[in-house]
């Protein structure tokens, strides 16, 4: 490689940006140094990108693709692959960019095999222009920040773009089970792949008012559901002009889901079948596994490999991470979104369902002790301690009328306890009372930190405390944990 001197200032320019940044304590310098070597050289993610010898792999999506790319990263490593992944999460072109520029040595060579980033979803197409990536994931398309992304119909113009200008030596693999995604597939030079949940015990049709893709992409006629597991994402067929779910190469055939704690997953895929023991609940990292297993299959991973990593799997910061809080345990699990709320709920109260011991499931004695079936009172219906942080920041979208789409209603006679604190926290507040939750059950402190203090308080011995923030509230949240020494930086994770 001849030496390039414009590309030579912007790594110097950008590795002492970030150097910089963390050193004053002005962030993780996950975003700084890209904005400032592409000042001095534009092309210099296209320039770095074209150089691990395995090439590109993007992920993006609305929900859950910081946890799925970690699970990719995790399993590559555990492959023996040297990796270049943007682990902490800045998904811009700017943070791929200062990704890149992490990676990369003075003369500009990077040290990489492979190249694993996230993209943020108005992003992707950006970036997949600059990276001209070997494998493309796209895993859902929800209504997300109306004020930054406009309509899905928006971004799934974007996305179809970009995919018709990659070649046929590309892979691109999609939601089957999301029409929005799935249709994207027709057409492209580039090789397709679907994954998709064939168990449709799952199918509970809940929150379908919040479907943002239920016409059909062809016709416009409305689809019809012989499944429907959240949102628009499910089993479906347009009558009027036959669209219909692809057929899924990879599949997750058995989901069975054991409360707040993990799951076990029945996959099959081209040549195989695997029994996966996620330590991760809820439907939703089930289907990040899934989206995991494939891409790494597609990336020449060996099954038993990605079953051991999967199995051994931490989720990525603030995504179900579990914090000690000297003593009395905190679950994080981020909101964002009227789907991703809905569905951290629905495994919430589902865990409680799980662990509820009642009459009716206990098979009585004639000499039975009714202290003996009654419910355990930490596992009690209303059992729930809530810390929940409700931001209106940029990053968070400012506009929060999306709280009225997500299915709070779950909530009702589930609560113990709920403080509820963040720019937005009367808002969440009414919101919770027309939910059901009891204002009595409720706490408004508009100090997180001292909110937290106060859930922590009200928090019984061996409980857990539920802490649900959008995007700021939990990088807010973090600093303070790290502060008091219960957590470390999220650039360290």
């Amino acid at each position: 490689m001849m030496f390039d001197v414009r590309l030579f200032l912007a790594i110097a320019a950008g590795q002492l940006a970030g150097i910089a940044s963390r050193g004053l304590r002005r962030g993780g310098g996950t975003t700084l140094p890209g904005l400032v070597a592409r000042r001095i050289d534009p092309h210099t993610l296209r320039k770095l990108a074209a150089q691990p010898p395995q090439g590109v792999a993007l992920l993006s999506g609305t929900n859950g693709k910081t946890t799925t790319t970690r699970m990719i990263a995790a399993t590559l490593a555990a492959d023996g692959r040297t990796l270049l992944h943007n682990r902490a999460g800045a998904n811009l072109v700017s943070g791929v960019t200062a990704t890149a520029l992490a990676g990369a040595l003075p003369n500009g060579r990077l040290r990489a095999q492979i190249a694993l980033f996230e993209t943020d979803e108005a992003a992707f197409p950006d970036v997949a222009a600059e990276t001209n990536p070997r494998l493309v994931v796209l895993h859902n398309l929800f209504r997300d920040q109306l004020d930054r992304y406009g309509e899905v119909d928006t971004v799934a113009a974007g996305w179809r773009a970009a995919l018709e200008r990659l070649p046929a030596t590309t892979t691109v693999l999609l939601n089957a089970d999301d029409p929005a995604v799935a249709a994207l597939g027709e057409g492209l030079m580039a090789q397709v792949r679907y994954y998709g949940l064939n168990d449709t015990r799952h199918a509970t049709g809940a929150a379908a008012q919040i479907g943002d893709a239920r016409f059909c992409r062809r016709c416009g006629a409305p689809y019809h559901y012989t499944a429907l597991f959240y949102a628009h994402v499910g089993h479906y067929r347009c009558e009027a002009c036959g669209a219909t779910r692809p057929m899924p190469a990879y599949a997750l055939e058995r989901l069975d889901l054991h409360g707040a704690d993990h799951a076990t997953l029945c996959l099959t895929f081209p040549g195989g079948a695997m029994e996966v023991h996620l330590p991760l609940p809820g439907l939703y990292n089930a289907i990040n596994a899934l989206a995991a297993t494939a891409a790494c299959l597609e990336l020449g991973v060996a099954a038993a490999c990605i079953r051991a990593s999967l199995e051994r799997f931490d989720a990525a910061f603030g995504r179900i991470e579990r914090i000690d809080a000297s003593g009395r345990p905190l679950l994080i699990a981020l909101i964002k979104n009227p789907v991703g709320a809905t569905e951290t709920v629905r495994m919430l109260t589902d865990a409680r369902k799980f662990h509820t011991s009642t009459p009716s499931e206990v098979t009585l004695s004639s000499h039975h002790d009714p202290r003996r079936v009654a419910p355990d009172t930490r596992h009690s219906p209303l059992n729930l301690h809530l810390l929940i942080l409700i931001n209106d920041r940029h990053a968070d979208g400012t506009d929060v009328s999306w709280l009225w789409d997500a299915e709070f209603e779950r909530l009702a006679g589930c609560v113990a306890h709920v403080t509820v604190s963040g720019t937005r926290a009367a808002d969440m507040a009414v919101r919770l009372k027309y939910a059901g939750v009891e204002p009595e059950r409720m706490t408004i402190e508009e100090n997180p930190s001292h909110a937290l203090d106060a859930a922590l308080k009200r928090l019984p011995p061996g409980a857990t405390l539920y802490v649900l923030p959008t995007y700021t509230a939990m990088l807010d949240l973090r600093a303070e944990l790290v502060r008091r020494g219960w957590a470390r930086p999220f650039w360290e994770h």
